[in-house]
């Protein structure tokens, strides 16, 4: 059968997030060995479904050997089979499965599944994010907030809304439970690519701290930052984290 990337992406995070739901009731792993045969085994469903569909693309995946090869290419399908190990360990539902794609370093197209909520958000079938409420509400780490996103915070005056996975948190921007989510700890481009895309796709704004824009497929695939959010606050978000530099 013949998929459009969008539907692509879309099937991979669906089932790759059903296999992991099944890998955790099967009740043979617990603790860390959970979260291990998780990654692996969405990993290489992901990865062999990718090669066999798309065999000319390149491929980053957190949990597969890198390939130089994929610097060579214009379209790399940037994967995480599970954003969230923790999370996804203890049997809480912010954890998510993504699958991104980026066109000459940018995030085109994406799908965030949040199996834990029966839900997949894509890029190329945006909705409506709902209107933010009077008080702002910015999702930060359950267990390390960044000193900036704790910071820009208070100076707002928005709330602080603990929650796991990146993709949960950037997605929870689009389901109406937060209106920003700032990082700036560190991450890699597994961690945010799906997210970044469906962001964009849905209209929020999606950039580096500085305001710069994310660029993907790069040599080192350290991403120091990132900021989504709707577009009317980033300015804002943008100028007040500045003095926290």
């Amino acid at each position: 059968m013949s998929y459009t990337d969008g539907d692509l992406a879309a099937k991979l995070a669906d089932d790759a997030g059903k296999i992991l739901l099944q890998v955790r009731a099967s009740g043979l792993f617990g603790g860390k060995s959970l979260g291990k045969a998780g990654d692996q085994t969405a990993n290489q469903f992901l990865c062999h479904a990718l090669r066999e569909q798309r065999p000319e693309d390149g491929l980053l995946s957190e949990e597969e050997k890198d390939n130089a090869e994929r610097l060579t290419k214009s379209r790399v399908w940037i994967v995480d089979p599970v954003d969230g190990t923790r999370e996804y360990g203890e049997e809480r539902s912010d954890w998510a499965v993504h699958v991104g794609m980026a066109v000459d370093g940018v995030p085109v197209l994406g799908a965030v599944a949040l199996p834990g909520l029966d839900q997949v958000l894509r890029s190329d079938q945006p909705g409506e994010v709902p209107a933010a409420p009077a008080t702002l509400r910015m999702v930060v780490s359950r267990t390390r907030p960044a000193r900036e996103a704790t910071g820009v915070a208070e100076a707002i005056g928005a709330d602080l809304v603990p929650m796991g996975s990146a993709g949960a948190k950037a997605m929870a921007i689009l389901r109406g439970e937060a209106d920003i989510y700032l990082h700036s700890g560190g991450q890699y481009e597994w961690d945010s690519c799906a997210p970044a895309a469906v962001a964009l796709g849905w209209g929020l704004h999606v950039s580096r701290i500085d305001g710069s824009p994310l660029v993907y497929n790069r040599e080192d695939v350290y991403m120091p930052d990132l900021l989504i959010c709707r577009k009317e606050h980033a300015e804002m978000v943008l100028r007040e984290v500045q003095t926290f530099l």
